[in-house]
């Protein structure tokens, strides 16, 4: 089936030019070749054909755009025809003539004239899906080769297609060829996608082509490009179909350990169940577990406690240890305590966290025991993951005043549900099959003469990890195949916060057990969340396990790699599993409540569950094999390729003893294994079927050069081939193709816009639409392709499950791209750019798929019967289908293949060596779709058959191919410069030479010594260069080029520095040479050095065909030139880059901290600049001890450098002492890579910073509020300013607030603003207020401004086509949801803090940073540079972290460089002084006296020193020789000290210019321990522009807090820089008016003196000209305000690892000023001391608890207890009220708790002893929460706990007044309701309700108690003091108690007449009146009977 379109003409062109048309069908785009000039009418008269595999779709479009097209701009489009192909569908053929329309979609005149034919295919054979093989009818005309629109092309390739080849060599693949701006062959920066998500490095940037001249197509004519932009590039992309891309990156990432640092904060607990418990909480990661301290008597302890855990392991196991909290109750040495619940969570996911961190959030704790109850409390805490160079940042986080919202901050993941369910996973482990032996034969064949039976060595089990419990299953003896068929089942809350599970095989042992195998299931890839989702599952599948070589030996070198570690060098084995997950419903009554892991059998499953079994055909051809280590040189070598364990000669098949070999349709691999056992003798199986070939002849190398060898593959290439069975799941890694597909194209496109941006070109916005269009069709052909997935065997439902989600999100995706694309404008490339990024990492993690199948084809060099080196490629990239799209990248392709050392031999050094680089083919697919299998090959071979095979056999593979076409080329290497090197000499230098490989040729360059930037200009020329194959596939698809750079030492072989790749430009003989092609133009190559970049290449390759004419032919060589350089020829000149004059001018100021040099001192140091061979040097340092600054500061050079600042040198400093007698040391070395930055460019006279006319007036209200906002640096949404207070300020802070709150805009309360009551830390306080505000306003309008273009995007796609994103159902509405929930939220917590904000009391606020100052102010580098000298050799850790180490000194100046001659303006300007150049008005470098007054305010998150988690830290400052200890003034056991102390002292600059600011940790024995430091370089912020010798205020005030530190005034800072500044003013005019330059600023003109005068002065408006500084034109800029920095703590011994931070600042005054006056009092503020007085009045309803004996009544002696700082601290109780009962009791006792507290924290201060054995008094801050409990006293047992209530002094709820309206409405609803701060109200008296939990954990009201609170000051407190309970001073008076109280034994008769009167008052009257009526019944009757006789007988 084929579409061709004939493009015949465009016409009624306007103008005249060059044309050129594109035409797309499908997304795949051709180029027309270029009309040249032509005016009306473009004749192209071309005919494109796309052969297509699935039926024509009346809905297709086809596309077609004329261009005007343009040598050096972008193409500009003339207009678009779009046709929908219904017809030509129907009819099969179309004519047609119709006109385009332009962008915007209006018809223009201009009308173009097609032919369309379709033809279905005449007998198409069978359906395509059904995996029957089609056929192409050959294409008379040649095919067309196609291209992607990504690919930049730069030859024709119109190279004839032999007939009978099929489909394959035509379908397009990606390509990308030609030289040009950007040249197409990069390699270098691409990552393989693989190591993508390990490392997560700089983004890979690859090359960027001119956009629109993408992929052009041009017969014969090329990218018509001279200039190249050298972009950091190399090769990148295939340039055709028949060669894969290398990676250059070598060494394995995985499993290098790591430093890793786990810092936990557990701050508090809340709502634990459980009555009166001591809780502490315990942490533990992995095996580590720490403890915090015991409170007693509380169920929301707080604790605050800081716990640092450090880690050296690789990233894996560090990802995949357990974080674990759990509360444990009453724990003591003496027992372990009962768990109170647990929560667990594992490392990886709090390293994916934003920050890797979670700050501020509650865990939910579980009982792990019991998992029908509900949640058992919360936990609060902060977890940071530290891995190397990470810094943290603690977020001030807007929404501080809602952390009481348990439920809105819990610890977990974005979008997992707070409410987790419990859920059974059952891992059900089926059977195993290919074990490797686990034991030595030596044993069995002992066993076998004992028992008589052959065993298998191995005795297997299975054993699964899942979030910190292990499950195994039963060992099978003995058995290669064991089966199981058990399933190990976990509980556990879902969704788990462990992302991984670990299944492993071991080897039961008795000694130990070892792993066999290691396999780990993400979660996330086999679930889904969304709406459309699933639950885990997996399977039955086969997962394919690898490790270590399969032969056993005692002491595995590599066991690592069996246990997961690393990449696995060989297949160990192959386990079915199977994943389940049920949701359990914890109510239903018989379920198993404990969480233990269970392990139960399940019963079998059948064969074909897991697919039907195929046979599969690998084919591999070796091409070359050459840079073969000589280390393995001297022996014969061959090369053995392994699919699972077929084709494993030596160690692969484990036999089973078992002899019931089952024969099922070869399902038993084993039996096909036995055919390769021995390869040589070739027998042919019984079917007449040919037998595997695994391995190539042995041969011996040849010698290459000192360092390599080749192998003599000249014609005859060798090939190897394997027959075996797997269940056939190809369409799994169909899927996961076509998805690597698509984000391969979408990464390079990225890295193409990415490096259009980076090198600042034109449009990158027209590349990006281009990559989301691209994009977009990837998705909708996805959805395609995908869809066809037919009901074959084994479908699992993962397989069903996840094709419908991958439908899903590449549908949306691709809706998201088309909708992005028309969104994509100049000025939002870049957010749009991070948008697509992440569609990359989605593609990529979709992409890798779960279930594996075929198992990972592995290449194995061989000496000697040993394995020496290995390459591993995935099965799915050699995959061959029938659709081109579904094909792996490396199908049929000519791959260049290196090998490498396995397992630990390949880290460091020994992993960058090559061990041999192959030019591999490969091919595996069905063996009935083998008939394909040779079509990657480059052509013109003959096969040759196994001599002893039948040849009636047609299909058998070839042993080996013979190509009889050679071509002879001649290579040459422009070998131009280096830079940026790695350094491999101890002197901090390399000596170079270069290394170039093509082929089985090397040459090298020469060395040049002592350089990291080699300008080599060498042209190396490789004669006679033979490469087989047909010269029209080479000229497009030549070898890569390996250039490797080492380091020549005098001694032992060169030195590894690096290696990059290269592809040539090829020149056949018939073409011309000339532009565009050639001559090729340099280009930028980037060096790798194992993983780490190690330098760039400057070079060009070109490869010329020798034809029949011989040499003669070619361009001439220009002979060496220069004498000097003997036979060496340089670069020609068309080649080399153009030259023009620079002037380099160079600023001397001095050198800094130069170390020792052999032990010597540095005396008389001097720098040698050097640039592209030319320099100049330094004046002599006479004594460097004295003065290190230089006394000639500016000289120059002149230099020729490149026309194209992308080509300049690196400019070289070299620093070197000059001794006695000649003698020259070197000190040190840096290279300026980069001169971009020190270009000089003409101040621009028409901007308006030179605006001469009017004068502009800067409006700066005297309004405090808006000039306090100009004094906040405007931090963008992105900066993540903030400032970390711990949590002591932020509530210091609301409270603020809250506090003036009351009185809005009426006066505000007096000890607020009075001004005595201000000190400097009400300015602290008030500025981090006011930066969180700042924060929080950012954070809303970044939430709102994501919410409106969300709502657009929804919007847009609404219109798209509603009814498809319906139908499709995509996630993308729903996640809006989620999203604008948790955004309103955010948004809503925003916009109520700022409706509640009070009016400010008005503080004068400073600048607090959350960063260093440097950071912020550019590293004060404004004219004063400083660069690093380097020496010794680099460290190779993977960061370059280590270069520290190699500093040994600093080198001050400047450089300044500007192309000759300069314009005469700048020269003739006033005041210009020659001897300065461009450096004027620079000040002297004379040495200066300054007082340095360092002020430090406090420290956080020290790293612990102690082994109790503590530290005892002080400050030690050091500057020059002085050094001040603060040792005395330690503070005890703290993490987050309050230093608040200013130091003194006198330095002389530049002798003494670094100042250190360390924090150590006291030790009372020892040494102190050095907790971490800072170093501040002074000089740099001494003559900064930006004035940070002391800080400005924003205020002038002579008195009080804010007093003018600085001893010059505002008006003399603001004349002295005027005059500095060569600017007019400053001109003071009346009414609050000044002028300067041309700006008028107003201001305030009174100032008050302390005793209230008003006085006039200036000040005011001189400050006001300073704060707004920025404005002046020229000179201005910001001048550093008033502020606070906070700058890391870094510990040597921990490098890149913060180890706390530090707030500080220092100010600077030069000793000839007038001094300045006193220090700021910054003194920490003293806690206030309080009295609090609690009147416990009356009790009720206080529930009963004791039986009376006698009466068996309910009764319960009541008692309260109470305390504020801790039980043990100060509890006080009542007395007992004896036997209430109805639980009332009256007590009118009285508890005094004096305390110490700071108000602006709003924390109590305790110092006590932590333990006996303490020697000082550690300092704790506690909220302050008053505790009341009601207890039952009893008189021999203990006391029972009834109720309690806490009340958190600054927000308890008002209590109620009276006893009946105390409900536990107080205490549920305690947020709704109004509260009050005892702290205000002084006073307050009321019922509150006591509580406790019930079995159920539900609160219960268990009590009410009637107290009054009273809070007095200390002074208060002894002018009126009261006594305790009711004694003297003051007393209460006694309570009214009934008299029961009193015991009866005591006075048993007041007891009965109680007892008596009370109760049974109304029964004994009852009782008195029964008998009174039966008195009187008895004397009726008794008298009855004689009263009758007397009545009858009427006596």
């Amino acid at each position: 089936m084929a579409l061709m379109v004939h493009l015949k003409t465009a016409a009624h062109l306007r103008g005249k030019g060059d044309r050129i048309a594109k035409v797309t069908f499908r997304g795949l785009s051709f180029y027309s070749r270029v009309a040249e000039n032509c005016e009306e009418v473009a004749h192209f008269n071309e005919i494109f054909r796309w052969p297509i595999a699935s039926r024509l779709d009346g809905n297709e479009m086809l596309e077609i755009q004329v261009c005007n097209y343009s040598k050096v701009f972008s193409n500009r489009l003339v207009g678009t025809f779009c046709m929908v192909l219904q017809k030509v569908a129907e009819e099969g053929h179309v004519e047609l003539t119709d006109t385009l329309i332009d962008d915007n979609n209006t018809s223009i005149k201009t009308s173009v004239t097609i032919e369309i034919r379709y033809q279905s295919m005449d007998g198409a054979v069978g359906v395509w899906s059904d995996g029957e093989f089609l056929d192409v009818p050959d294409d008379r005309d040649g095919m067309f080769a196609f291209e992607t629109d990504s690919l930049l092309s730069g030859q024709s390739h119109v190279s004839g297609t032999p007939p009978g080849r099929s489909l394959q060599g035509s379908i397009p693949t990606f390509r990308k060829a030609g030289k040009g701006v950007f040249s197409a062959m990069k390699l270098g920066k691409i990552k393989s996608s693989r190591d993508d998500h390990k490392k997560g490095d700089e983004p890979a940037v690859l090359e960027m082509e001119d956009l629109d001249r993408k992929a052009m197509r041009l017969a014969g004519a090329q990218d018509p490009d001279t200039i190249s932009l050298a972009s950091v590039t190399a090769v990148t992309t295939n340039v055709s179909n028949k060669r894969s891309k290398p990676d250059i990156k070598m060494e394995p990432s995985s499993g290098r350990p790591v430093d890793y640092q786990i810092s936990i904060t557990v701050i508090e607990a809340r709502q634990l169940i459980g009555l009166n418990m001591d809780p502490v909480v315990c942490v533990e990661i992995g095996d580590d577990k720490k403890y915090t301290s015991m409170k007693e008597s509380t169920n929301c302890p707080y604790y605050n406690e800081y716990f640092v855990f450090d880690f050296h392991v690789p990233p894996d196991v560090m990802f995949d240890k357990i974080i674990k909290l759990s509360v444990i109750h009453s724990k003591n040495l003496l027992r372990s305590g009962t768990l109170v619940g647990t929560f667990k969570m594992d490392v990886g996911t709090v390293y994916s966290q934003p920050e890797h961190q979670f700050y501020h959030k509650w865990a939910i704790l579980s009982d792990p025991d019991d998992i029908t109850a509900g949640c058992k409390g919360y936990v609060k805490c902060d977890i940071a993951v530290v891995g190397k160079g990470d810094n943290i940042k603690t977020p001030h986080k807007a929404n501080e005043t809602d952390e009481d919202d348990l439920e809105g901050n819990l610890l977990l993941p974005e979008g997992i549900p707070a409410e987790r369910q419990w859920a059974r996973f059952y891992v059900k482990i089926h059977r195993a099959e290919g074990l490797p032996k686990m034991n030595t034969s030596i044993m069995a064949n002992v066993k076998k003469a004992f028992i008589g039976e052959n065993r298998d060595l191995v005795d297997p089990y299975v054993q699964v990890q899942f979030a910190g419990q292990k499950g195994k299953t039963s060992v099978q003896k003995s058995s290669y195949e064991p089966i199981w068929n058990e399933q190990v089942v976990f509980t556990e809350l879902f969704p788990p916060l462990c992302k991984r599970m670990k299944v492993q095989i071991r080897d039961s042992d008795k000694v130990n057990d070892v792993a066999i195998g290691t396999h780990f299931v993400d979660l996330r890839k086999i679930s889904n969340d969304g709406d459309k989702g699933f639950l885990p599952t997996l399977g039955p599948a086969w997962a394919n396990m690898y490790g270590s070589t399969r032969q056993y030996t005692l002491m595995d070198e590599h066991q690592d790699l069996n246990e997961g570690l690393g990449e696995g060098v060989s297949f160990r084995a192959r386990l079915l599993l199977s994943i389940a997950v049920e949701i359990l419903d914890t109510t239903s009554p018989e379920l198993m409540s404990s969480t233990e892991v269970q392990v139960e059998s399940v019963s079998n499953i059948s064969e074909s569950a897991t697919g039907k079994i195929d046979e599969f055909f690998l084919f591999g051809s070796c091409l070359e094999a050459t840079m073969i280590d000589r280390k393995i040189g001297d022996k014969a070598i061959s090369f053995e390729i392994t699919i699972g364990n077929y084709g494993n000669q030596i160690d692969g098949i484990s036999k089973p003893s078992s002899t019931k070999k089952k024969k099922k349709d070869g399902e038993n691999e084993e039996e096909e294994n036995e055919l390769i056992q021995n390869s040589s003798e070739d027998e042919a199986d019984e079917d007449g079927d040919l037998v595997s070939v695994s391995s190539t002849p042995p041969m011996k190398p040849v010698i290459t050069d000192r360092n390599y060898f080749h192998l003599p593959y000249f014609q005859k290439k060798p090939c190897v081939y394997i027959k075996s069975w797997w269940q056939d799941q190809r369409r799994r890694l169909y899927n996961s193709n076509m998805m690597d597909k698509i984000a391969d194209k979408l990464e390079e496109g990225l890295n193409d816009v990415q490096e259009i941006i980076k090198t600042e070109k034109a449009f990158p916005e027209r590349r990006l639409r281009g990559v989301l269009e691209e994009l977009s069709v990837g998705c909708s052909r996805f959805v395609i392709l995908a869809n066809k997935d037919v009901n074959q065997a084994g479908r699992t439902k993962l397989d069903r499950e996840r094709l419908k989600s991958c439908m899903r999100e590449m549908d949306s995706m691709g809706q998201q791209a088309k909708q992005i694309r028309t969104q994509v404008k100049k000025n939002t490339v870049r957010d749009k750019l991070k948008l697509v990024q992440n569609f990359l990492q989605k593609l990529r993690f979709l992409a890798d798929e779960p279930q594996h199948s075929i198992p990972d084809v592995f290449i194995w060099m061989m000496s000697n019967n040993k394995r020496i080196a290995y390459a591993r490629i995935p099965s799915k990239d050699i995959l061959y289908s029938i659709v081109d799209e579904e094909t792996g990248k490396d199908c049929g392709k000519v791959k260049a293949v290196f090998l490498k050392l396995p397992g630990k031999k390949g880290f460091g050094p020994a992993g960058w060596t090559v061990q041999a680089k192959l030019e591999f083919y490969l091919w595996l697919g069905l063996n009935k779709q083998r008939k394909d299998f040779l079509n990657g090959l480059p052509n013109g071979f003959e096969e040759i058959k196994s001599a002893k095979m039948d040849h009636g056999l047609h299909s058998v593979p070839p042993v080996s191919l013979v190509y009889n076409m050679k071509q002879v080329f001649q290579l040459r290497a422009h070998m131009y410069q280096a830079r940026s090197l790695f350094a491999a000499d101890n002197s901090g230098l390399s000596d170079p030479f270069a290394r170039v490989f093509f082929s089985t040729h090397s040459q090298v360059t020469e060395i040049l010594s002592e350089t990291l930037c080699p300008t080599w200009d060498q042209l190396l020329v490789f004669d006679d260069v033979e490469l087989f194959g047909e010269a029209s596939e080479l000229r497009d698809d030549p070898p890569i080029i390996v250039i490797e750079i080492y380091d020549q030492d005098t001694v032992g072989k060169a030195e590894f520095i690096g290696r990059t790749f290269a592809k040539p430009t090829i020149k056949m003989c018939e073409e011309y040479y000339g532009p565009p092609r050639f001559p090729p133009q340099l280009e930028y190559y980037q060096i790798y050095r194992g993983n780490c970049s190690a330098g760039e290449l400057l070079a060009a390759f070109e490869l010329l065909q020798i034809g029949q004419g011989g040499r003669a032919d070619l361009p001439p060589l220009e002979g060496p030139t220069d004498s000097e350089r003997g036979p060496i020829l340089p670069v020609p000149l068309g080649i080399r880059p153009i030259l023009s004059r620079y002037r380099i001018e160079v600023l001397f100021w001095g050198l800094r901290d130069l170390k020792r040099i052999n032990l010597a001192q540095v005396d008389r140091p001097r720098v040698d600049i050097e640039c592209a061979g030319r320099g100049v040097q330094s004046v002599l340092i006479q004594n460097y001890k004295k003065n290190p600054n230089f006394s000639t500061l500016v000289k120059w050079f002149e230099v020729d450098l490149p026309e194209n600042e992308l080509l300049h040198p690196p400019l070289n400093i070299r620093v070197v002492d000059c001794r006695a007698f000649g003698r020259y040391t070197l000190v040190g070395t840096h290279a300026v890579s980069s001169l971009r930055r020190f270009i000089y460019s003409t101040p621009d006279k028409t901007s308006n910073n030179w605006a001469t006319a009017g004068d502009i007036t800067v409006n700066t209200d005297a309004d405090p509020l808006v000039r306090k906002m100009d004094t906040v640096v405007k931090l963008d949404a992105t900066s993540d300013a903030v400032v970390k207070v711990d949590m002591t300020e932020e509530e210091s802070d609301k409270d603020k607030k809250k506090k003036k709150k009351k009185k809005k805009g009426g006066v505000e309360e007096e000890d607020e603003t009075d001004e005595r009551v201000l000190d400097w830390w009400s300015k602290y306080f008030a500025s981090i207020e006011t930066l969180k505000e700042t924060l929080r306003a950012q954070e809303t309008a970044q939430a709102e401004a994501e919410e409106r273009e969300d709502l657009e995007i929804a919007a847009e796609a609404g219109d798209i086509k509603p009814d498809d994103l319906l139908l499709k159902g995509s996630k993308t509405k729903d996640k809006f949801k989620d999203k604008k929930s948790s955004r309103d939220k955010k948004k809503g917590q925003a916009a109520d803090g700022s409706d509640k904000r009070p009016v400010k009391s008005k503080v004068d606020e400073l600048m607090v940073y959350n960063k260093e100052l440097e950071s912020e102010y550019g590293n004060f580098e404004d004219w004063l540079h400083t660069f690093n000298l380097y020496r010794g050799k680099a460290g190779d850790d993977d960061e370059q972290a280590m270069d520290d180490d190699r500093i040994v000194g600093r080198f001050k100046g400047s450089l300044c460089m500007y192309k000759l001659p300069l314009s005469e303006e700048i020269t003739r300007e006033a005041g210009f002084d020659p001897n300065m150049g461009m450096f004027q008005s620079i000040p002297q470098n004379d040495p200066i006296n300054v007082l340095v007054r360092v002020y430090v305010v406090r420290a956080a998150d020290l790293h612990p020193a102690d082994i109790n988690g503590k530290a005892d830290p002080y400050v030690v400052i050091k500057l020059g020789k002085s050094e001040v200890k603060d040792k005395e003034n330690y503070i005890s056991k703290q993490l987050n000290p309050v230093f608040g102390k200013s130091f003194d002292i006198e330095a002389t600059f530049p002798m003494e210019s670094m100042l250190t600011v360390s924090v150590y940790d006291w030790d009372l024995v020892g040494t102190d321990d050095l907790i971490g430091e800072t170093k501040i370089d002074l000089e740099n912020r001494f003559y900064s522009k930006y004035r940070a010798t002391c800080g400005i205020s924003s205020n002038y005030s002579v008195h009080g807090y804010n007093v003018w530190r600085d001893p010059m005034k505002p008006s003399q800072i603001l004349a002295k820089l005027c005059k500095d500044g060569k600017i007019d003013g400053p001109h003071y005019g009346p009414g609050g008016k000044v002028k300067v330059a041309n700006r008028i600023f107003l201001g305030p003109t009174e100032i008050e003196n302390e005793n209230g005068l008003k006085k006039q002065t200036e000040e005011h408006l001189a400050l006001t000209v300073l704060t707004h500084w920025e404005e002046i034109p020229r000179v201005g800029c910001k001048l550093v305000p008033e502020h606070v920095e906070t700058r890391p703590l870094l510990n040597p011994d921990k490098p890149g690892i913060e180890q706390g931070r530090i707030e500080m600042w220092v100010d600077m005054f030069p000793m000839d000023m007038p001094a300045p006056g006193p220090a700021i009092d910054t003194a920490p503020r003293k806690p206030k001391r309080y009295e609090l007085r609690v009147i416990i009045w009356n009790t009720d309803e206080v529930i009963l608890e004791d039986d009376d004996y006698f009466t068996g009544e309910k009764s319960s002696d009541i008692f309260v207890r109470g305390w504020l700082k801790g039980q043990q601290e100060d509890k006080q109780d009542t007395d007992v009220h004896y036997h209430s009962l109805t639980g009332e009791g009256n007590f009118n006792w009285r508890f005094v708790y004096p305390f110490d507290y700071l108000m602006a924290e709003e924390k109590i201060v305790i110092s006590k002893k932590e333990s006996m054995f303490s020697w000082d008094e550690t300092e704790y801050k506690i909220p302050p929460r008053l505790t009341l409990q009601v207890w039952d006293a009893d008189h021999f047992s203990a006391d029972d706990f009834l109720g309690a209530i806490e009340l958190d002094l600054n927000r308890f709820p008002r209590g109620a007044k009276t006893a009946k309206q105390c409900s536990l409405a107080m205490i549920r609803n305690e947020h709704e309701l109004p509260t009050i701060s005892i702290f205000k109200q002084k006073r307050v008296k009321g019922w509150w309700p006591f509580v406790a939990r019930d079995e159920n954990d539900e609160m219960e009201l268990t009590g009410k108690v009637e107290a009054e609170l009273h809070l007095v000051t200390a002074e208060e407190a002894e002018k009126s003091p009261v006594g305790l309970g009711r004694n003297e001073p003051d007393p209460l008076e006694k309570p009214n108690r009934p008299d029961t109280t009193f015991l009866w034994f005591l006075s048993p008769l007041k007891a009965i007449r109680y007892l008596v009167c009370n109760r049974y008052k109304w029964l004994i009257i009852k009782i008195v009146l029964a008998l009174l009526l039966l008195i009187m019944l008895g004397l009726f009757l008794y008298s009855m009977p004689g009263y009758l006789v007397k009545k009858l007988l009427g006596a």
